[in-house]
């Protein structure tokens, strides 16, 4: 697949509606019954920490097939200090492209704009399989740990990519994901009423 298959741009007011549907066909039923991707969007870009210069679109053919968004998190460090690094998602490519190359352009080029705005790395939960190949590893290997995680547990989905090479080593610490990524079941189910109505079905393989 060619990159001149398709352009990546910021996000604009008027893609706001048309980009919440996107999530919420991409990840409905993926990870839980229905979905609450396309309400947490919606409460990243009024936060102060979305970091709204790496907000991005996909298109193709003048269609909007893909999105991604960072915001700024921290690693507080064992030593008592914050370590400021970004999060990522939701990114998502609309479900009839997926599996063709698309997301990990995306990945790539959006992860690439943070590095040249001076971010030092990304966490975030995530498939070791598909963002393995963009540079992520898993977080422990860079002595980070989980919030709330025990010791023994399977911390496989927490990953990391420096985006500037040694910006953690010599550092050991825990990450969280910020606030604003936490909230009610009840507020997204109320969001969601706003949509066409969909299924929710219980799937095997989802998380929740």
């Amino acid at each position: 697949m060619s990159k001149n298959d398709c352009i990546i741009r910021l996000e604009r007011k008027e893609d706001y509606p048309v980009v919440e549907n996107l999530i919420r066909e991409s990840f409905w039923n993926v990870y839980r019954p229905g979905c609450m991707e396309h309400y947490l969007i919606t409460r990243l870009r009024e936060h102060p920490d979305f970091v709204k210069e790496l907000d991005f679109v996909m298109e193709k053919d003048g269609k909007i097939i893909g999105q991604n968004v960072f915001v700024k998190a921290n690693i507080i460090a064992d030593n008592g200090s914050d370590i400021p690094i970004l999060t990522m998602g939701p990114i998502c490519i609309t479900p009839e492209l997926k599996r063709q190359g698309y997301g990990k352009i995306l990945l790539d080029y959006s992860t690439r704009k943070a590095t040249e705005l001076g971010f030092g790395a990304v966490c975030f939960e995530g498939n070791i399989d598909f963002y393995g190949k963009s540079g992520f590893t898993y977080a422990s290997e860079f002595g980070l740990r989980y919030h709330g995680l025990p010791e023994d547990a399977d911390a496989s989905f927490f990953l990391c990519k420096e985006l500037i090479p040694g910006y953690l080593s010599g550092i050991t610490g825990e990450y969280g994901p910020p606030e604003v990524y936490l909230f009610l079941e009840e507020e997204a189910e109320e969001f969601d009423k706003k949509f066409p109505y969909k299924e929710k079905l219980k799937l095997p393989g989802q998380l929740f």
